[in-house]
């Protein structure tokens, strides 16, 4: 067994993912601040690869919502930072500023967090409906749920 492990170990490797039972934690978390706010949003968590793994769209959120969610908690497990980190990381440079902006299913503004436990990214969850802020707030809610 040794000798298979020696050959094949640096040909994989292990990956926490976040688990069905922490992303409805998350969705309910976040619903009930959205729900307290006064806003209808969308909110979607995925796994460590981006994949789609709860999603809530409350009644009344707006349509256009249900993409920008998604894209959220992808942009924010693509890089392992929140997505309002980005303007600041791009805002100064110009060509990375004009290019970086037309790269599929990238959001600079707030509203998608990375879902972090026992200090690996194991997911994101990504929060659209309100001002970006709202957004923001709503996220911030549902990761202090599963601190």
């Amino acid at each position: 067994m040794s000798n298979f492990r020696e050959r094949h170990v640096s040909k994989t490797i292990a990956k926490a993912s976040i688990s069905k039972e922490t992303a409805q934690k998350l969705l309910a978390a976040a619903e009930k601040a959205a729900a307290d706010m006064g806003v209808p949003m969308c909110i979607a968590v995925c796994d460590e690869s981006g994949i789609l793994k709860a999603f809530v769209r409350m009644d009344g959120a707006a349509l256009l919502s249900v993409d920008i969610a998604q894209n959220k908690a992808y942009t924010a497990i693509s890089f392992g930072m929140p997505t309002h980190g980005w303007f600041d990381f791009i805002k100064n440079d110009p060509p990375l500023l004009h290019g970086i902006t037309h790269t599929p299913r990238l959001v600079v503004f707030g509203g998608g967090y990375p879902v972090e436990i026992d200090g690996q990214v194991v997911g994101g969850i990504g929060v659209s409906g309100g001002h970006y802020s709202q957004d923001m707030k709503v996220a911030e809610a549902a990761l202090k749920a599963i601190a």
